[in-house]
């Protein structure tokens, strides 16, 4: 193939391409219309018929579509019929020359092409040519190629809905299309004036076929007078240049009715190139004028913009909306986008997707010369693009109004939820005023807030952010009766809002010096607790809308409960305090051997702890040092640590040893019930030797700080918790330097939930080092405010922590001889009794000294074992000691008149402040104390 006819292919190829694409969505009688006017325009055809074979078995052709010449002409002679039956049998393009009827003598050129389908040819389009030549090679391959298309279009096509047949196998329904279409035919004879219609077109015309012959006279005065002269241009024109001849125009029946009709025609000229006449088609549009001037009336006047364009983005059409729009009344013919639709973000992007595409498409856009918004809708037509434009603004301006009311109240919930949330968190009332500082003022941009209460008839400030103390300390001084607008809501229970003070008659305790402009007042009421009253106040005047006087009235009973839940809570945890410092030691005992401090910090909440420390005092200027922590919280573990206080004080008054005290302590732990565990550890000090003994039961070991600042902790095992525990108890020995320090604490100081035993004891370890040399109050407070940041916030578990500086007694005040067994041993006691207290100018001390000495070495020498020894002590008191090696304990009975003995512990007891026995590894030791004079 060469390439003339590879160009021709391709565009033969692209022709039907576009052909596809156009009759898209038509039926197929539209189909076949706009075929065979494609195929005229391709070949300069005079006209053209389509025909059809009849129902099956039927030889009868049927005309289906015709174009050009009036169809009446083509019947007149059997010629045509007998080229397109020859085409459709032989299934071939055929070519012969037939003769008109008007003028036999001239020849025309009639094409037929088969369309040919799958089985067999169910038609034949043909065409006549003003020439007797036949077709060229590629006209003739152009219309075999559209015969193809149209076989395969209508095979292919969808039967109407309703029916399972196509129009043209069925004769009855073609009958009923063909008598539908009101098409008629004429013929004007221009050099005579005749004019011949046929029987549709003299129907439509209102013309009776009985007044023939007619002329173009009898039409002309058929034209409505008004269109005339435009109907009389266009047939001059078309004459004048060999045009088609298309014109639409009224028909003034002779019944007097009118109606729309629209001719089309060509011209067919002599040899000499001259019209000699002109031939064609009219139909009533009367109906589809009226329903596109209806529809154009509609759209003209409607609310919404509406515009037309062609495929060249031509305005076609376009109504009052849109010329108001695009800011013009002549817009016919000018391009959209010279107009201000050109400055429209994505609208131009937008059409051609949608002529593209071949689909609706929506959108919203703010339009440049109005700055309104509108919804455009694009919809695709056949010959362009059609735009709906829909001002919504004021929809627009709703919607958005509604949706700010909606995420302003979603926020205000989503806040209120917050704040219940928050307050609900709030224990105290310190707490309450906090939250409502950080969530309420900022949210109404206040300065100020006052929560008072009516205590005992007078008014109670129970919070308050940013008013000055002295107007806070006049409020306190005011009774509830008083007049204020404080009592008024107090005793109204009404909410006062207060927008000026400038405008607020006389001065009152809550304005006067505040430097508050205006106040929200708000009642706090819950049944069964005092009245209450929460002031807002600004440091500007201000204006309360209804919003802000309703929101902060509904607030108030979140704040009254929330008050209410947090003033139970001070009250209890109170209550618990008291009682926890009620069982613990009010003051440490003032001893020279030991100098001590303490701190306590109980956990969150209102339940008790059970941790506790104790300073006891011994016999020989010894002391007990006792520290520990009953497990869990509550009322329960409180009344047995005050048990446990109380028993270990009783015990370690009768001088029993560590051990042995701690399995006595351990008996009345398990006596508690199996749920009941108590760490403890009890350590003695003896300052005559700097000794301390110690005894763990499950407790964190004692820190002992060297004066030069070393801080050692002795490892070792301690026993399981009282409770938990089998005797006997292990014992451990400690020596204390003369100034050491010596640091008992539970674990609630080490150890948290943020921190471990181990790192707590490191920095524990590193805060007694770096101030050992620092007052122990101040040791105490350094300790726990380090280890504890939260110590003024509620804390996960109590704490207990004791320390104590020990001082040794100095070599001159102890003095101590070993004594015979035997009856000399009093002698002798009181010679060593004069000389020591000689020594230490005690002289007043040594007859009742010497008494007391003599009458315990007389009762070891009478009734217990060697060996026996003295020891006096010089310290608060003067210390006598007889120490031998029986273990019975001397007892003071009631002597008879009669009984020769028994008043020797009577006197003993009689000349001492306190005397008692203690048991040691190798015996007894029986002591008295005598106060030291003046």
């Amino acid at each position: 193939m060469g390439t003339r006819e590879t160009s021709a292919a391709a565009s033969e190829e692209e022709r039907l391409r576009i052909l596809a694409v156009a009759c898209a969505g038509l039926s197929d009688i539209e189909v076949l219309q706009y075929a065979l006017d494609q195929a005229l325009a391709d070949v300069h055809a005079l006209s053209g018929m389509v025909h059809w074979r009849g129902p099956v078995g039927s030889c009868e052709l049927r005309l289906v579509v015709a174009s050009g010449l009036p169809p009446p002409e083509l019947r007149t002679r059997g010629d045509v019929r007998d080229v397109i039956s020859h085409a459709l049998d032989a299934r071939e393009l055929t070519c012969r020359p037939v003769p008109l009827a008007a003028t036999p003598s001239r020849t025309v050129m009639l094409t037929a092409v088969p369309l040919d389908g799958s089985d067999a040819s169910p038609g034949v389009m043909s065409v006549l040519t003003d020439d007797s030549a036949e077709l060229p090679e590629e006209r003739q391959l152009f219309l075999r190629s559209l015969a193809g298309w149209l076989a395969e279009r209508l095979e292919t096509s969808t039967p109407e809905s309703g029916g399972t047949h196509r129009f043209w196998q069925a004769d009855a329904h073609l009958q009923q299309a063909l008598k539908a279409v009101k098409i008629g035919s004429w013929d004007w004879n221009i050099r005579t004036g005749d004019l011949q219609w046929d029987e549709a077109a003299m129907t439509m015309m209102g013309v009776d076929p009985g007044t023939a012959p007619h002329n173009i006279d009898t039409w002309v005065n058929i034209v409505h007078p008004q269109d005339l002269p435009r109907v009389m241009a266009a047939t001059e024109e078309a004459i004048r240049a060999r045009s088609v001849y298309e014109v639409e125009y009224r028909a003034r029946r002779p019944d007097g009715t009118t109606g729309w009709m629209h001719a089309r025609g060509c011209l067919i000229l002599d040899t000499d190139g001259e019209p000699v006449r002109m031939v064609g088609t009219v139909w009533d549009t009367t109906e589809s004028r009226l329903a596109r001037e209806s529809a154009g009336r509609a759209l003209q006047y409607m609310s919404d913009a509406f515009l037309a364009v062609d495929r060249h983005w031509q305005i076609i059409f376009v109504n009052l909306g849109a010329e108001r729009l695009l800011g013009s009344s002549d817009l016919h013919g000018r391009v959209l986008w010279d107009l201000p639709a050109g400055d429209v973000p994505e609208l131009r992007s937008r059409c051609f997707r949608a002529a593209a595409e071949r689909a609706p498409a929506s959108f919203d856009v703010r339009w440049p010369t109005d700055q309104r918004w509108y919804h455009v809708r694009l919809v695709p037509v056949p010959d362009g693009l059609t735009l709906y434009l829909a001002d919504f603004t004021e929809k627009r301006i709703r919607d958005a109004e509604r949706i700010a009311a909606e995420h302003a109240a979603a926020e205000r919930a989503a806040w209120i939820q917050e704040l219940t949330s928050t307050l609900s968190e709030a224990v105290t009332v310190k707490d309450m005023v906090r939250v409502l500082t950080k969530r309420v003022l900022p949210l109404f941009a206040a300065a100020g807030l006052v929560i008072v209460t009516v205590e005992y008839d007078r008014l109670h400030v129970v919070g308050a952010a940013g008013y000055p103390p002295d107007v806070l300390g006049r409020i306190e001084q005011r009774t509830a009766t008083d007049q204020s607008i404080l009592t008024d809501v107090l005793q109204t229970g009404l909410p006062a809002f207060i927008e000026d003070h400038g405008r607020h008659p006389g001065p009152d305790t809550l304005t006067a010096g505040s430097g508050m402009n205006a106040w929200a007042l708000l009642p706090l009421v819950v049944p069964g607790h005092p009245k209450g009253c929460c002031v807002i106040a600004f440091d500007l005047p201000r204006r309360f809308t209804g919003e802000e006087r309703t929101l902060p009235t509904a607030l108030s009973g979140l704040i009254a409960q929330a008050l209410a839940r947090a003033r139970m809570y001070d009250a209890e945890h109170l209550r618990a305090q008291e009682l926890q410092h009620l069982l613990l030691p009010r003051d440490l005992p003032s001893l020279p051997t030991i100098t001590a401090a303490a701190r306590y910090l109980p956990a969150g909440g209102t339940e008790l702890g059970g941790d506790w420390y104790d300073i006891i005092q011994l016999s020989a200027e010894r002391v007990a040092l006792v520290i520990g922590d009953v497990m869990g919280h509550g009322l329960s573990q409180a009344a047995t640590m005050g048990r446990l206080r109380t028993a270990v004080r009783a015990l370690a008054d009768l001088e029993l040893p560590p051990d042995e005290l701690f399995a006595h302590l351990n008996d009345l732990v398990n006596d508690l019930g199996e749920d009941t565990y108590v760490t403890c550890l009890y350590a003695v000090y003896d300052p005559t030797t700097g000794e301390c003994v110690f005894v763990s039961a499950g407790h964190p070991s004692p820190a002992i700080v060297h004066p030069d600042g070393t801080v050692r902790v002795r490892p070792t095992t301690p026993d399981p918790p009282l409770g938990a525990a089998e005797p006997p108890f292990t014992t451990a020995e400690l020596h204390l330097p003369d100034g050491a320090l010596f640091v008992l604490y539970t674990d609630g100081l080490i150890e948290s939930p943020t921190r471990d035993m181990d790192d707590g004891m490191a920095e524990l370890t590193r805060l007694l080092s770096e101030q050992h040399t620092s007052e122990l109050d101040h040791l105490c407070d350094a300790v726990t405010d380090a280890m504890l940041p939260g110590a003024q916030q509620p804390i996960s578990d109590d704490a207990a922590l004791l320390i104590a500086r020990v001082h040794r007694l100095a070599a001159e005040d102890i003095d101590s001889w070993p004594l015979p067994d035997d009856p000399i041993a009093a002698g002798e006691a009181r010679e060593h009794v004069r000389e020591q207290l000689g020594r230490w100018h005690l002289e007043d001390l040594v007859m009742t000294t010497e008494l007391v000495a003599s009458e315990l070495v007389g009762n070891v020498v009478r009734h217990a074992k060697g060996p026996l020894r003295l020891r006096l002590l010089r310290s608060r008191t003067l210390v006598c000691e007889v120490s031998d090696g029986s273990q019975t304990t001397p007892r003071i009975r009631r002597a008879a008149e009669t009984d020769e003995g028994g008043r020797g512990l009577q006197l003993v007891a009689a000349l001492s402040q306190r005397w008692g026995t203690r048991f040691t590894a190798d015996g007894k030791c029986i002591w008295t104390e005598q106060p030291l004079p003046g």
